[in-house]
């Protein structure tokens, strides 16, 4: 299949390898692994995104680093890629097309309680299409990257060409050291987390100080990168935490106690997508992660760490600050 001729390619069109080798690099983050996982050589899979790249008239992929990252033109092209090589797949073998696997990311705590029920349930009903769970240490767990097609994100998300949907909300909770004075306590306010230190993830959290009234913030701030180095510093003392109920059951930790909060505002738990083309099996993941949200609050409403609202339509993203 080719596209026809283009001008900047030397009249020869684009076909399909061209983008099979985008994708695979795109994938792999590296030519070597690319050309690997194609059985071509490094020079065939670099000419070959060259290529791609001079039809285009843009860069796809930042070279500029060992391992590569797509440009922002190349996380668009990207679902518009993978698009066109499934649609191929399915037009010549559409067997081929169910295997196709859908990356879902998350930064921290999943799908919260739904996380095992939302996996079980889709292997029973769709076995043929890989459901991958992906835990990425960044805002947007990859979607902005092109790492995952779709994401579960906490707390408001203002990046731009995304489309986003709250599935529920839970309630917040303190995360403080088991052995400090904070841990005894049956809950606590935010204002008793103000006295100490405040330990923020930066990179992939969802609190910063816009949580606290102004004149009532944190003494001090304590940052880390990701949720490991988060509950090691609230261990050790450096600080205490802030974060959503499903924090407590999927990242229980020896030398952290998780207190409820009784005046923090719930945390929204978000299905984010690109918005454009993606990966056909996407519009099956929402109306699921709807379902199983449902199923649960009907069979165990009292024992869930959502508060029971009710999920609300896709929205695109942009400008909401986070807190």
């Amino acid at each position: 299949m080719s596209t026809g001729h283009g001008a900047g390619n030397g009249g020869r069109g684009i076909e399909v390898r061209h983008l099979r080798a985008f994708l695979a690099v795109a994938d792999e983050g590296s030519v070597t692994r690319a050309a690997a996982r194609l059985r071509v050589s490094q020079p065939v899979v670099s000419r070959t995104l060259a290529a791609l790249e001079r039809h285009l008239g843009a860069r796809l992929v930042d070279r500029s680093t060992h391992h590569l990252a797509l440009t922002a033109e190349g996380v668009a092209f990207r679902d518009k890629a993978a698009a066109a090589v499934g649609a191929f797949a399915e037009a010549v073998d559409p067997g081929r097309l169910r295997h196709w696997p859908l990356r879902l990311g998350h930064a921290w705590s999943a799908f919260g309680p739904y996380t095992t029920p939302l996996l079980r349930t889709w292997q029973q009903r769709d076995p043929g299409t890989p459901l991958e769970l992906l835990r990425i240490d960044d805002r947007t767990a990859g979607l902005t990257r092109g790492e995952v097609d779709a994401a579960l994100l906490r707390g408001p998300v203002d990046t731009p060409g995304l489309v986003t949907e709250v599935l529920f909300t839970e309630t917040r909770v303190a995360a403080v050291a088991s052995d400090g004075p904070l841990a005894a306590r049956t809950s606590l306010r935010l204002a008793d987390l103000t006295d100490g230190a405040v330990v923020l993830n930066t990179v992939s959290g969802a609190t910063t100080l816009g949580l606290w009234p102004p004149h009532a913030r944190p003494a001090a701030t304590f940052t880390v990168a990701n949720t490991d180095d988060w509950l090691t510093a609230i261990a050790a003392g450096r600080g205490s935490g802030v974060s959503g109920a499903s924090t407590a059951q999927m990242h229980p930790h020896a030398g952290v106690t998780y207190v409820p909060l009784d005046d923090a505002p719930p945390l929204p738990v978000l299905l984010a997508r690109r918005d454009g083309p993606g990966h056909p099996a996407l519009p099956r993941l929402a109306a699921l992660a709807r379902e199983i949200v449902a199923r649960g609050r009907r069979t165990s409403p009292g024992d869930s760490p959502a508060d029971g609202n009710a999920t609300a339509p896709p929205r695109r993203t942009g400008g909401s600050p986070r807190r």
